[in-house]
């Protein structure tokens, strides 16, 4: 293929991305994901989002099939930069058939910016680089100035995020470490947000955190938003949204068997929002009991729910931390 060829089909591929991006924008914006704060339009209408997925998996029987940007096939470029802006999660790293890494849902990414209730000045840690595409979003937001950091354990995953970055014109601090352990360097900050889902919150991040930081983390299929009030106390209630997130890695944030749930009834054992509870209890509440009080409460949606921490107590509860309903989480 000739230079001009090359830069023709260049062309094209950027005006495909425009379109493309531009109907993803809309989408979210139909949701109504940002209404709260609509700064973040700006962010996503300007971010290139095929600019972090060079390649992703895509879902096919038997396994999955990748598309890459550099596919010789004209047709099956313009598909990997349509498959960059769906409002669908992205598999970007598979090791031995297992997700490493991926690429979020473009419209769960902006509900969580906004839940993180970002303001100008922040100081931000993003935990679980990924492909770099939130880390860019937030860099956007707040500027290039070193307000935001982003972590991840995988040094092939924070170089290839470095790269993303600066391809797309952008330079947040980028951390090779284990997210469990916050990046204490760059502390103090104001806000913290993970894009990996946690067993229960790890204490050095309150200890990075000023007083009235913001947490915002996947936990148990949800995510909950916590006040950071000293490096000893935290408290905040889950958003009523459903979140899966790749586990977090590192630290001592080990994962357990799933609740065996087989003598339950079908329509329990198949409820979103009790799973979430069996999730959230595991360890405290066999299967039969966390039915029981699932059933007793009314199904409780995951609003009703919340996590504090206390010194070396950390635990979850429904309503009232203090009530009756309490489970001690893994410290």
């Amino acid at each position: 293929m000739s230079a001009q060829d090359l830069g023709r089909d260049a062309e094209e591929l950027a005006d495909v991305a425009a379109s493309a991006r531009a109907a993803l924008v809309d989408e979210i914006d139909a949701s109504g994901a940002w209404a709260e704060d609509p700064v973040w339009r700006e962010a996503f209408a300007a971010v290139p989002r095929h600019l972090f997925v060079p390649y992703y998996y895509v879902g096919v029987a038997g396994g999955y099939e990748r598309r890459w940007g550099q596919s010789p096939d004209p047709a099956a470029r313009e598909r990997w930069v349509r498959g960059a802006y769906l409002d669908t999660p992205l598999a970007t790293r598979l090791r031995d058939g297992e997700l490493l890494s991926s690429s979020s849902q473009p419209s769960l990414m902006a509900m969580m910016l906004v839940a993180l209730e970002v303001e100008d000045g922040n100081r931000v840690l993003e935990i679980g680089a990924g492909t770099g595409y939130n880390a860019a979003l937030l860099a956007h937001r707040l500027g290039d100035d070193g307000l935001v950091t982003t972590v991840d354990l995988e040094p092939e995953i924070t170089e290839s995020a470095r790269q993303h970055l600066a391809a797309a014109g952008y330079h947040p601090v980028v951390v090779t470490g284990d997210g469990a352990r916050g990046v204490p360097e760059r502390a103090p900050f104001d806000r913290i947000i993970a894009t990996c889902t946690l067993r229960s919150i790890p204490r050095a991040w309150l200890a990075q955190c000023r007083p009235g930081a913001r947490i915002l983390t996947p936990l148990a299929t949800g995510l909950v938003a916590l006040v950071v009030h000293d490096a000893e106390h935290a408290e905040g209630r889950f958003l009523h949204t459903p979140a899966y997130f790749v586990p977090l890695r590192g630290g001592s944030l080990s994962e357990t068997e799933p609740a065996h749930v087989g003598g339950l009834p079908r329509r329990a054992r198949e409820h979103e929002l009790f799973r979430f509870l069996l999730a959230l209890t595991r360890g405290s509440l066999d299967p039969q009991e966390a039915y029981a009080l699932w059933e007793r409460e009314g199904q409780p949606p995951r609003e009703r729910y919340g996590i504090t921490v206390s010194g070396e107590h950390e635990w979850a509860w429904l309503d009232d931390p203090e009530g009756p309903y309490a489970w001690a989480l893994p410290g």
